[in-house]
């Protein structure tokens, strides 16, 4: 039986103070006010006043990493204490406290994503259906018809009488003969099969679904000023594409097949059943989505670093941290990333990127091995990091 403890915090106590060490609980406030701050003075939830049934604390404890935000009670509060290892427990046991959650961080991740887009690409979100045909032109000149002709089918679909229209329905006759594309459509298929370089989705698409990686890899792209930038490559085990699922919005980036790669595949109405009957499954997907917003906290704060080299560094650092690995001084750490991904992450302009790039390198704390990134210290970088966002 689960059993929950209630906690009392007096008027102007400091609940969770942000850069402190995780908690291994959350907190649902029962009673009270609390006020939520950052103070880095960029984030979304800067001044942000709490009440009866929010919810505290909750993506450090579920990522394992320290607290993003300062919480002060404001009345004399009473929480409910939710330790991580009843999280499971809580969500079999109380279904709508679970999509209340997921529902706050796709909500929030949605903000981020936008905030980090300005801040990082320094660009504006498009979310136009016409973008899917820039897409699809865009593969189309690098060579990759696999992906170029995923993305002309959804121009047609999406923009019947569209300016390209004409041009995407040639393109993709074209293109046709010679394509491995699969899935132009959404099956029925809970488990679906990718060649490399194949597009799972497109960023402005329409979709329904979220995926779970069962062997491969997927990389997370975006096209910002006519080029694809990096987000993420991910592996085994991670799940995919929640934010079209659960806010009925479309796609804010593009799935490609990095490597062959199967997926296993949730709809909204299979996702609506394994809230109540897969309450694991749920809190691993609620544990995803903790970990990505903190980290997407993290990288506001790589924002405001103005030395690009020094940018590097911190998000070299990052990406450990993301991973939550274990180093050990003086043991160096080999990233499957290469300098230029790194740069991409960073938003660095392409005009930019050869001379920080060449500088980055020429560091004797870096090392390339098959042109990926080899760290000689890696306690060492992520020290040096935490130095580069104090000084900015």
């Amino acid at each position: 039986m689960l059993q929950l403890a209630f906690i009392n915090f007096r008027k102007d106590s400091y609940i969770f103070v942000e850069g402190k060490a995780t908690s291994d609980s959350f907190y649902i406030i029962h009673s009270g006010k609390v006020r939520c701050s950052k103070e880095n003075g960029i984030g979304m939830e800067t001044n942000t006043l709490l009440g009866v049934g929010d919810f505290l604390g909750v993506i450090s404890c579920l990522s394992g990493q320290p607290q993003i935000e300062t919480v002060v009670a404001l009345t004399d509060v009473i929480v409910i204490s939710v330790k991580r290892e009843q999280f499971p427990d809580l969500i079999k046991n109380n279904t709508p406290v679970a999509m209340k959650i997921i529902k706050t961080f796709a909500a929030r991740m949605r903000q981020l994503n936008e905030t980090l887009t300005k801040l990082t690409l320094k660009s504006s979100i498009i979310d136009s259906p016409e973008q899917l045909f820039n897409i699809a032109a865009y593969y189309e000149r690098l060579g990759k018809r696999d992906i170029a002709i995923y993305g002309y089918y959804q121009y047609m679909k999406a923009c019947p009488n569209g300016m390209q229209i004409e041009a995407a329905k040639m393109r993709f006759v074209t293109l046709k003969p010679r394509s491995r594309a699969v899935y132009f459509e959404s099956p029925p298929d809970l488990v679906r099969s990718y060649p490399k370089d194949t597009m799972i989705f497109s960023e402005c698409q329409s979709g329904f679904d979220l995926f779970i990686i069962q062997e491969g890899q997927v990389k997370i792209t975006k096209m910002v000023d006519g080029n694809e930038v990096i987000l993420a490559v991910l592996k085994k085990g991670d799940i995919f594409g929640e934010m079209a699922l659960l806010e009925n919005k479309p796609r804010s980036a593009s799935a490609i097949a990095y490597d062959a790669c199967k997926l296993m595949v949730v709809n909204s109405q299979n996702f609506n059943q394994m809230v109540t009957t897969q309450p694991q499954l749920i809190a691993r997907l609620t544990t995803t989505l903790a970990d990505r917003l903190w980290a997407m906290n993290r990288q506001l704060e790589n924002t405001q670093i103005r030395d690009p080299v020094s940018k590097l560094f911190d998000m070299l650092a990052l990406q450990l941290e993301k991973a939550k690995i274990q180093v050990s001084s003086g043991v160096p750490h080999q990233f499957d990333i290469t300098p230029e991904d790194l740069a991409n992450m960073c938003g660095l302009p392409l005009d930019q990127q050869g001379p920080v790039v060449q500088s980055f390198i020429r560091d004797q704390r870096v090392k390339l091995v098959n042109n990926r990134i080899l760290i000689s210290d890696p306690v060492e970088l992520i020290k040096t990091a935490s130095y580069f966002r104090k000084v900015k």
